[in-house]
């Protein structure tokens, strides 16, 4: 099987994106521990606010319009929202 070389333009993608990283850090120095823990503050939130958000919404429903469960829409919903948050997080990681 051909491993490897599946996908050039991206490895190329991702060589520019590290140099471009490592030269901003060299230009503007090391982030500070209090940059660092608000980064990590607004992790959290980013994904805490779509996990309540989901529970909130999915207990609604649950009482508005009952499923074949109990928490049926507050778990679903519970589940969504962490997969949501989680992406974003993920995306705001890995931005240049």
């Amino acid at each position: 099987m051909n491993s490897g070389n599946n996908h050039p333009e991206r490895l190329d993608k991702k060589v520019k994106q590290h140099r471009l990283r490592r030269e901003r850090r060299l230009r503007e120095g090391e982030r500070s521990i209090g940059e660092d823990l608000a980064q990590i503050g607004v992790l959290g939130l980013t994904i805490v606010a779509p996990t309540l958000l989901g529970i909130y919404g999915g207990h609604w429903l649950d009482q508005h319009f009952p499923g074949p469960s109990r928490l049926f829409w507050t778990l679903g919903l519970l589940v969504t929202g962490l997969a949501l948050g989680c992406r974003l997080a993920w995306k705001r990681i890995t931005r240049p």
